[in-house]
């Protein structure tokens, strides 16, 4: 990068006020800093040219002091199902992933579309199953970095289905309560008016347990929808499988839910990856469903993309329908969520190792 660059504004790492700031510093009014943002995130400029409703003289003077950085497309793979993953290019040599789920209707029709967005390149807490924890950790996204992956991809959507896409989950590469602020503000910035709109309902943050964002997000009032990636439902085994529970246990967990919930009055959904032979037992679904008796709360369990390298798999059929008939005895509400997009490991993080990615830090242990 050079100096210049260095010394200018990235206008997509700024939040909307400071970007309002930022404009107001050059003299402009306060319409011209909405019209920007109009500009970044509803339109999709790359350049201060295409702003075309801004004065040439004020056009000038933001290239003076500011850039716009956009993703690249690197690769782009469909799955027979229609699942489609993204390979993003970052200006600094790192890549990232982001998912396109669709389901659709009896006629074909698409219905829900679904992103998986990404909000770090790797991840520094080591999940065992995880392909994105086997890269380690190199750094945060921008919140800019994050509605990019959004935004290219709805344009795709409507190209493809001639629909929006409607639901937003940050499940992607990263633990996004690691990355807070840049995950905050990108929320924002996707469901403001100005930009994509999106209704906070539909978007779910997920996290493996950071309890002191949980209760931030609480404090916070933040109006989206929050996921915890539980996987296992005793300490004992969900220390084999996640590091962090050696720091951040099911009781500071239950802890930060309870007062999530005193707080905001809402729900949250537990994530739950079926492991074939270890968290699949009978005594496994008792547990969960205790855990779920914590606050109002439902259960997605989620049949595992296998990652190359990783001694878990998947569980099969006959143990995930007795696993689900015990949930049920237990009264839990749980739905059960298909693997989708086999083909072309759409497990975030599987296409960019397989692409030579470095390893970065992790809280994983080493293996003997």
């Amino acid at each position: 990068m050079s100096e210049t660059t260095e010394q200018r504004h990235d206008l997509k790492s700024l939040t909307k006020r400071e970007l309002a700031e930022l404009c107001a510093g050059l003299g402009m009014k306060k319409f011209r800093s909405d019209q920007i943002f109009q500009w970044l995130y509803q339109k999709g400029a790359v350049t201060f040219d295409e702003m075309t409703n801004l004065p040439k003289d004020l056009r000038e003077k933001l290239g003076e002091i500011a850039y716009i950085r956009s993703l690249s497309l690197h690769q782009k793979q469909t799955s027979r199902d229609g699942t489609t993953k993204y390979l993003y290019n970052l200006h600094d040599g790192n890549r990232v992933e982001a998912v396109l789920i669709p389901e659709f209707f009896d006629d074909g029709v698409a219905d829900r579309l679904t992103v998986c967005v990404s909000s770090q390149v790797g991840c520094v807490f080591g999940c065992a199953f995880c392909a994105t924890g086997k890269m380690g950790f190199f750094r945060n996204l921008t919140p800019g970095e994050i509605v990019d992956q959004i935004t290219t991809i709805n344009l795709d959507s409507l190209e493809r289905f001639g629909k929006r896409i409607t639901n937003i989950v940050y499940m992607g590469m990263g633990e996004p309560l690691h990355n807070y602020q840049a995950v905050m503000t990108s929320t924002e910035i996707l469901t403001d008016p100005l930009s994509l709109d999106l209704s906070p309902r539909r978007i779910t943050v997920s996290t493996v347990g950071l309890t002191r964002q949980i209760r931030q997000i609480a404090d916070e009032n933040r109006p989206f929808n929050l996921a915890i990636s539980l996987h296992a439902a005793s300490d004992e085994k969900r220390d084999q499988i996640m590091p962090i529970n050696d720091k951040l246990d099911l009781g500071a967990l239950k802890d930060a839910l309870q007062h999530y919930h005193r707080s905001t009055g809402k729900p949250v959904t537990f994530e739950y990856l079926l492991f074939d032979g270890f968290n699949d037992h009978p005594s496994d679904a008792e547990n969960l469903a205790a855990i779920t008796r914590w606050l109002p709360s439902k259960v997605n369990i989620i049949m595992y993309n296998n990652v190359l390298g990783v001694a878990l798999q998947r569980a099969r059929e006959e143990r995930l329908n007795a696993f689900m008939k015990q949930l049920t005895r237990e009264r839990v509400r749980a739905t059960v969520r298909r693997s989708r997009g086999d083909d072309i490991d759409a497990g975030c993080g599987q296409l960019a190792i397989r692409e030579g990615q470095a390893q970065g830090k992790t809280m994983a242990k080493a293996t003997p």
